[in-house]
């Protein structure tokens, strides 16, 4: 088994985004530590792949088509993991991420960005956490014990050029993850943990095309991330597994309304 968390065999997980750089990973860590793992996806030939070759080799996973900004759809899932496992133990909102049209190019401002593109990228990286919380949440309740796990950003409290509407989603997350923690805590006991994690930076297809140009060399928006990061390098997905395992696992069982950076330093350095 692969992870130091004996304790996470056979609980059951719902991972949303798990099509995604990051998502896709915690997904394969996951499933190699011997959780029985359910990944969300809205057009998903490449996780089902993934799913039937993690299931022939033994372990347990489950492929589930959810909108996360639909309720109904969210709850047709959960029955379908309950139906199945008859427990989610830990929830992991990883579905997010900029849409097209909400990157303000460089030779443009806010004031050109329209507002529906603002909206859209809310909805994906609040709201998409938000309805699978509540519905989640509300299992862990009458369960009595889960663990709910969150993906900030860097851009929830650095004010990052270009990235407005992604910046102010991910802010969100970080009072929703302590207000949430605070309200299950309160409410249903100390066995129900809200947490969140907040990556640094890591290229993946989104990004891409801004952090690295045609010769495969660091852009200047690249650069002046590395020159503020003191460990000189972007992130790789793997270096967000052993968090995200500790946060499933009774080893962080009196931690709630965390915010944890997983960043090289980012957000300990001053630039100077």
């Amino acid at each position: 088994m692969n992870t130091e968390f004996d304790d996470l065999r056979n609980k059951v997980v719902l991972i949303t985004g798990g099509s995604g750089v990051l998502g896709s990973s915690m997904a394969k860590s996951l499933v190699e530590a011997d959780m029985k793992v359910a990944i969300t996806y809205r057009s998903g030939l490449m996780v089902k792949e993934k799913v039937e070759n993690w299931n022939k080799k033994g372990r347990n996973a489950l492929a589930i088509p959810i909108d996360v900004l639909d309720a109904e759809s969210i709850e047709s899932g959960k029955r379908s993991v309950l139906d199945k496992w008859g427990s989610i133990d830990v929830l992991i909102n990883a579905a997010g991420g900029n849409v097209p049209g909400t990157v303000i190019p460089s030779d443009k401002s806010v004031f050109d960005l329209s507002l529906e593109a603002i909206l859209n990228v809310l909805d994906l990286n609040l709201f998409g956490t938000v309805v699978p919380t509540l519905s989640m949440g509300k299992l862990m309740a009458e369960q009595g014990h889960g663990s709910i796990i969150n993906i900030s950003s860097m851009a929830s409290s650095h004010s990052i050029s270009r990235v407005i509407g992604y910046s102010m989603a991910k802010a969100g997350i970080d009072n929703f993850t302590k207000w949430m923690a605070m309200e299950m805590a309160t409410k249903y006991g100390d066995g129900i943990r809200v947490n969140a994690i907040a990556p640094g930076f890591f290229i993946s297809k989104q990004n891409k095309d801004i952090l690295i140009d045609e010769h495969g060399n660091y852009t200047d928006r690249a650069n002046k991330i590395m020159n503020n990061t003191p460990m000189g390098r972007f992130g790789k997905p793997e270096e967000l597994n052993g968090i995200v395992q500790f946060l499933c696992s009774d080893a962080s069982k009196f931690m709630t309304g965390a915010v944890i950076p997983i960043d090289g330093g980012f957000s300990s350095f001053s630039g100077v």
